[in-house]
């Protein structure tokens, strides 16, 4: 029989599994789905925790499916922390079904609605990209804390202290991109993307962002798009574009060599961690090292004054 979509459900569905927050050893075994969710999990979890992310660096969650090896993991862990806001698209069934015999938790839609953007191509769905603004993102990590103190009551102080810390790092994150992306000439605050990854960022720091293609990645954009695109960079004077690390360049490629055609320069003003974090074992592969990395990026491409290696200095060289 083939193994399709189908058979992954019935395989979630039918496994074996223990009652909710019953746990077999003494750590929590937690899957999360993306890696801004595991490093937050592991943050607030400490010694109490271990986090397996199934998304790495570079993997896009738009499109992401399960795979085998991901279905026995998840329904072998005790918690499941998943985004939701129909960020895992092709996953949610598959999650939802999850949460009947495991506790697989959709930890973004615990935010307040009153901050989440809604978008015209979406109906009644909101934009996933929360994680781009430390404000917003302590809603999740509190949510995280919440689920990690249900499932292991005896350790609820240590989940709280280590929740503190990690607000503190927030805080100051949010406040480094206040003031260093008010280094940016207001006309240079434009944010030119390959998706529509940036719509929280820009509303909070005051950028305009304009994504080729829709808040999912699954969406694409066609050659009228690009051509108007190219009209505006040309038109506006628009001088950087930004790459994503997850979502491939060729529609970046595209909008460069339309404005080269018309005696117009863009360059490449750096990649961005939009929907995945950096390698494993580097600083960017945390969550305070990927936006520190973004707003230092962005800042330092349009004109803004920049530390070398960003907020901490541990950015990696170049970055």
């Amino acid at each position: 029989m083939p193994f399709n979509r189908r058979h992954f459900l019935s395989i979630a569905a039918g496994a074996t599994v223990a009652p909710r927050f019953v746990l077999a050893a003494d750590t929590l075994k937690i899957v999360a789905t993306t890696g801004m969710i595991a490093d937050t999990a592991r943050r607030i979890g400490g010694a109490h925790v271990e986090v397996q992310a199934l998304m790495g660096s570079g993997v896009d969650p738009h499109a992401y499916r399960q795979t085998r090896t991901d279905i026995t993991a998840m329904t072998r862990a005790d918690l499941v922390l998943w985004h939701g806001l129909y960020l895992e698209a092709q996953m949610e069934e598959f999650l939802v079904k999850l949460a009947r015999r495991r506790t697989s938790v959709p930890v973004a839609d615990a935010m307040p609605r009153d901050v989440l953007l809604s978008h015209e191509d979406y109906g009644g769905r909101f934009d996933p990209h929360v994680w781009m603004v430390p404000k917003l993102w302590m809603h999740v990590a509190r949510e995280i804390a919440r689920v990690l103190s249900e499932a292991r009551p005896e350790a609820a102080d240590d989940f709280a202290t280590h929740l503190a810390a990690f607000e503190t790092e927030a805080n100051a994150l949010q406040t480094y991109g206040e003031t260093t992306l008010a280094t940016v000439p207001q006309s240079a605050r434009v944010l030119l993307t390959a998706h529509d990854a940036f719509g929280y960022f820009g509303r909070e720091f005051g950028y305009e962002v304009i994504g080729i293609q829709g808040i999912s990645t699954e969406s694409e954009a066609g050659l009228n798009r690009i051509s108007t695109l190219v009209d505006m960079l040309v038109e506006r004077k628009i001088g950087a574009a930004f790459v994503e690390s997850s979502v491939s360049d060729r529609n970046i490629s595209a909008l460069i060599e339309g404005a080269a055609a018309q005696d117009h320069n863009v360059t490449i003003g750096g990649e961005l961690f939009s929907d995945a974090m950096g390698a494993d074992g580097t600083y960017e592969a945390t969550y305070i090292g990927m936006i520190d990395h973004n707003i230092t990026t962005i800042a330092r491409a349009l004109g803004g004054t920049v530390p070398t290696r960003g907020m901490n200095g541990k950015l990696a060289a170049g970055s």
